[in-house]
């Protein structure tokens, strides 16, 4: 299971990390549809807004959890590539422990406000009560969300991103099947979907423990390693946090631009919804070089090759602006086909046609720096990260929507592309940072030298 990512051919270590977690990311995309198309085939238009925003919601609290895990990641990744096998153990052990006190307090917190996330989230009234009975189940289910995540986390940083990618193909399947059992076969809507959810990610999480009670992964976990310890703790969070309250920011950043398409009509609003799900899905291109960044960075510092781990990041960002190039491209010559897809609707499609137009250049720029904030992820500083997406995201990215709204009434291209724009604030001030720090590390290795 523990893959050495510090030898060979940078490139292909990249493709061979990065098609696994691209997949994973693709089925976990099948898996978040699969309630929405299920209920829409079986319950009314009550059942399916339930679970649309019940969904939204917990998709918002599973980034968080991701981001947070991103410090497991990068934590065995730098000691398996240091050949630290009893920091790995004791990093493995202490992120048991930290994430089930952390499943078990979101669980208890989350249960007692589900009445005003409800409200919060302006959900109609026909919607109130499906929606509350769907994320009360999906609340209770937190650890076993967490539990996925976490052992994924575990898996990528020993350099394994193929076993997430199995587990995730198993909850996915499952999801579909009881869907189909608890909406379809027993008519439980919201609630059988929540089921569905909650149910698959537990058969999901002991399929995967039992892959790792069989596999030999050349760490022996002990049960001191289970002691919580501080140090390695504070190490997880101080990488983790930064990431978690980046992408909680990020779904909020999503919700407020959602929120100024819908007071500009009917029509603004389904253009802009059919827009986000396909930047979305073309965003798992970016998102996967991050993951890949990260955990491949982490192992090469972990080995003090940091010209590999450097090499790694251009060829990410080669891999990301190559693709964004090309979709930003071909996306001007299609779009209105590809906004047909969601919609028959001429005004919908016109709209969203502008809109894509704009946003889609983002896949460029997003694709820069995810990349540079996996990289400085596996360095430890994920706070650049959280910085410069902040500054994107509140300074640059909202207000811009905002006020090409105002200023442009009868099209969206121009709000397309504001968020397009806010990225590439975000490019600038990665590329900033990266020539500082690179300076900053010539200058300790002179000093200690």
């Amino acid at each position: 299971m523990e893959k050495n990512l510090t030898s060979g051919s940078v490139w292909k270590n990249i493709v061979y990390f990065s098609l696994p977690y691209l997949l994973s990311y693709f089925l976990q995309t099948l898996y978040g549809m699969a309630d929405l198309f299920i209920i829409g085939q079986f319950d009314g238009t009550a059942g399916t807004t339930a679970v649309s925003i019940g969904s939204q919601v917990m998709h918002m609290l599973t980034v968080m959890i991701v981001g947070l895990a991103m410090g497991v990641t990068v934590s065995i990744g730098q000691a398996v590539g240091a050949n630290n096998k009893q920091k790995a153990s004791k990093t493995i052990g202490n992120t048991v422990i930290l994430f089930m006190l952390v499943s078990i307090v979101l669980t208890l917190v989350l249960v007692f406000l589900v009445n005003p996330i409800v409200s919060i989230m302006s959900t109609p009234q026909e919607a109130v009560a499906g929606t509350k009975v769907y994320l009360t189940i999906c609340f209770i289910g937190i650890p076993c969300i967490t539990a996925y995540n976490i052992i994924s986390s575990i898996f990528r940083g020993l350099g394994d991103s193929k076993s997430p990618m199995y587990f995730i193909a198993v909850a996915c399947v499952a999801n579909i099947v009881l869907d189909y059992v608890f909406i379809g076969g027993m008519n439980l809507g919201p609630a059988g979907a929540a089921l569905g959810t909650t149910l698959s990610q537990a058969i999901s999480v002991i399929i995967a423990l039992t892959v790792i009670l069989k596999q030999k992964t050349g760490i022996s976990i002990k049960k001191s390693d289970f002691v919580p310890n501080r140090e390695t703790m504070g190490r997880i969070l101080r990488i983790g946090f930064p990431i978690a309250m980046q992408d909680g920011l990020i779904q909020v950043a999503f919700i407020i631009i959602t929120i100024i398409a819908n007071r500009r009509g009917l029509s603004d609003a389904a253009a802009v919804g059919i827009v986000e799900k396909i930047i979305s899905f073309l965003f798992l291109v970016p998102s996967s070089m991050l993951s890949t960044v990260s955990a491949l960075c982490a192992q090469n510092i972990g080995a003090k090759k940091h010209e590999r781990a450097d090499q790694t990041l251009r060829y990410a960002m080669m891999i990301a602006v190559g693709f964004g190039c090309t979709v930003s491209v071909l996306m001007q010559l299609i779009a209105p086909s590809v906004i047909q897809l969601f919609s028959g609707d001429k005004e919908v499609v016109l709209l969203g046609s502008q809109y894509i137009r704009g946003y889609i250049w983002d896949c460029i720029f997003a694709g820069v720096h995810f990349s540079f904030s996996g990289y400085f992820c596996a360095y430890g500083k994920s706070e650049i990260s959280f910085v410069h997406n902040i500054i994107s995201i509140f300074l640059v990215r909202v207000p811009g929507v905002y006020l090409m709204s105002k200023l442009f009434p009868a099209t969206l291209f121009p709000m397309g592309l504001a968020t397009a724009f806010g990225s590439l604030v975000s490019v600038f001030i990665c590329i900033g940072a990266f020539l500082w720090f690179k300076k900053t590390k010539r200058l300790v290795a002179v000093q200690n030298g």
